[in-house]
């Protein structure tokens, strides 16, 4: 496994298929334990403010520019965004319920004002009765649509970096925490089960780093 370079995450996942192999369908126990990989520890990739404002006005499609305006600014995963009913929206409060999100878990949102004044009058205009607010025929937009419409924004807009939809919802989270939220509210929010995870935007917070003085300039 190592002559293919495979990704450890990938190893993992082909050692606990085999363990299952052996122990659920062969049912025998002489599977033999095998050193797995660390897991790699990637920081995530986070915008700035700016680079989101360029994102959102060089994007002329409205549904599309909703869409990026809705996983930065509530922090929803993008099966939890594609997969939004219109039935499940309440435009007219700041707390939404987002029903059966990762882990079967309903969990609060915060639904921006800018983003539910531009819903009121979307929706108006829309025509058909598709019930999924980011419609496509008879369901909805893909995970890969919503991954090519972000990636697409990020390059009308210039933006060097790898951007896909996960990177709205770190800069999300990021930009909360050098807002000075609260890391328990932010694991709220994000529909984290272990605070440890919410943890990893701390180390990517480069405003709060910026207001830390080096010894030296106490000199």
């Amino acid at each position: 496994m190592a002559d293919k370079k495979l990704k450890p995450s990938t190893v993992n996942l082909i050692i606990s298929a085999l363990k299952f192999f052996y122990e659920e369908v062969l049912k025998k126990d002489i599977f033999i334990e095998i050193k797995r990989p660390k897991k790699e520890e990637k920081l995530p990739v986070v915008l700035t403010k700016d680079e989101i404002r360029l994102m959102i006005e060089n994007t002329a499609n409205k549904k599309h520019r909703i869409l990026i305006e809705l996983l930065y600014g509530t922090g929803l995963r993008v099966s939890e965004a594609v997969n939004l009913r219109l039935d499940e929206l309440n435009i007219d409060e700041k707390i939404n319920i987002v029903r059966s999100g990762k882990g079967k878990k309903d969990r609060r949102i915060i639904l921006p004002y800018k983003i539910r004044k531009k819903l009121d009058i979307y929706l108006k205009k829309r025509k058909d009765d598709n019930p999924y607010l980011f419609h496509y025929k008879e369901s909805h937009i893909s995970t890969r649509q919503a991954e090519r419409i972000v990636k697409n924004a990020a390059f009308r807009a210039g933006i060097k970096k790898k951007v896909f939809c996960h990177a709205l919802r770190s800069t999300f989270a990021t930009h909360l925490i050098n807002s000075g939220v609260d890391i328990r509210d932010v694991q709220v929010l994000l529909g984290h089960k272990r605070i440890s995870t919410t943890q990893i935007y701390t180390e990517v917070s480069t405003e709060r780093l910026n207001d830390i003085k080096s010894p030296l300039d106490s000199l």
